[in-house]
């Protein structure tokens, strides 16, 4: 059963979000390069942290399964918006897409065959298979 995420921002400062999950909370600020001041994470950030701990966690699930020796699996992200290979010398913003890079680092005495094998169930966590394969946003107005 999924979680109810419940997000707030208010005056005087709106680009700071507030976080409840369950007894969970957390904040969400943009950079001060987009006029917030810097408080905690950006909303790009945890889905890089989602995407993160999920292939991380994915990748020790597999690697206890079959009984190899990952010590620790660390994976490095970076988000940033590109040209499409078929646009790199177009001048339209609208032409860019969004890329997320992955650099996988594997710990443990592991294969030459077990580290590529891991580095294809990298991609397999639910979090990636769901960015991937886009994701349906239904809006609902609710009264004040």
């Amino acid at each position: 059963m999924s979680r109810i995420v419940t997000v707030s921002a208010e005056q005087p400062n709106g680009l700071i979000a507030n976080i409840q999950m369950g007894e969970q909370q957390f904040t969400i600020d943009e950079s001060g390069i987009n006029q917030g001041i810097d408080t905690g994470p950006t909303p790009y950030d945890y889905i890089l942290s989602a995407l993160g701990s999920c292939t991380v966690i994915t990748l020790h699930m597999y690697a206890q399964r079959k009984q190899w020796p990952l010590q620790k699996a660390e994976v490095t992200l970076v988000h940033e918006r590109v040209y499409a290979a078929d646009c790199e010398h177009c001048d339209d913003n609208a032409a860019k897409i969004s890329q997320i890079t992955k650099k996988l680092k594997l710990v443990g005495e592991l294969t030459h065959d077990q580290r590529l094998r891991l580095e294809i169930i990298s991609s397999k966590c639910p979090v990636q298979k769901t960015l991937q394969a886009g994701i349906v946003i239904q809006t609902e107005l609710l009264p004040a």
